[in-house]
């Protein structure tokens, strides 16, 4: 069994804040170290969420989740149990998801916190949107969010939003309003320059010009995804990049670039160490 380096990262981040006893103040007024390393372990788990490392980052949230609580700090609990309840869905657990997001949306209405209570009702929306009867909720999911998204002044979240509202819209077969929605979190995260995220936006465009039968289009969206995600390294990305890439040429008849892209796919998920997301990925070329 591989090692997960999730206590590695945990154990690493208490002694990064270890504080030296020596230096310190006697009167060192406010102290933030509990919430500095919650805050750290929170970044450290959406990003080895966002890159397929999915049980690792549910370690790691529940850890700034501890800590976020001996802090007794509602908003950084609210943000950590939307991102477990993220990772909880991911893995199909999706009734515990469920209780993550609904834990977090008391804790903001609790607080007063009007925009990480909208938030996460967007969260539990998206939750709803993606199960088996997403289609059916679709058209409240997206009059939701859209209702929602004026209570909300951070960037990142409004981004987010607007990809729920996408979603929502690609459910309902609108494709060209799922790509405009898109479009508005792909502009957020371009500004910012937080890649990674601008990776996937382009990689949901793909996916609604495909469904649409644009797949020339389709295929320009997953090149542009894939230079985002080389850029920064996203191996995960790459690999769903690529596979995405073999799906629009197979629909395009092209079965030898199709062959090619799953290879190429199979590949970086094989060097992953994900045996099985590389079987899969091989199996569609004979499909």
């Amino acid at each position: 069994m591989k090692k997960s380096i999730a206590g590695n990262i945990i154990a690493l981040c208490m002694l990064l804040f270890i504080p030296a006893c020596s230096s310190q103040p006697k009167n060192p007024g406010d102290i933030d170290d509990l919430r500095k390393q919650a805050e750290l372990l929170l970044e450290l788990g959406n990003k080895q969420a966002d890159r397929g490392g999915l049980n690792d980052a549910l370690i790691l949230f529940d850890e700034a989740l501890r800590l976020a609580t001996a802090a007794d700090d509602p908003g950084l609990r609210v943000r950590a149990g939307l991102s477990r309840g993220n990772a909880l869905f991911s893995l199909e657990r999706e009734e515990e998801a469920s209780v993550s997001w609904n834990e977090a949306l008391a804790e903001a209405e609790q607080a007063r916190n009007r925009e990480l209570a909208a938030v996460s009702r967007i969260y539990i929306a998206r939750g709803k949107l993606l199960s088996r009867d997403g289609r059916a909720a679709a058209q409240s999911v997206r009059d939701e969010v859209n209702r929602e998204m004026a209570l909300i002044k951070d960037n990142l979240y409004t981004a987010f939003a607007w990809i729920v509202s996408g979603l929502a819209e690609k459910e309902l077969g609108r494709y060209a309003a799922a790509e405009e929605a898109v479009r508005r979190s792909l502009a957020i995260h371009e500004k910012g320059r937080y890649f990674e995220q601008a990776a996937y936006n382009w990689f949901l465009i793909a996916s609604f010009r495909s469904l649409s039968g644009n797949y020339a289009g389709a295929r320009q969206a997953l090149d542009t995804a894939i230079a985002f995600d080389r850029r920064v390294e996203n191996s995960w990305g790459l690999a769903s990049d690529w596979r995405a890439l073999g799906d629009v040429y197979k629909k395009e008849g092209n079965r030898e670039a199709a062959r090619a892209a799953y290879l190429r796919a199979a590949g970086i998920f094989r060097a992953l160490d994900n045996d099985e997301a590389s079987a899969e990925t091989l199996s569609r070329i004979d499909e």
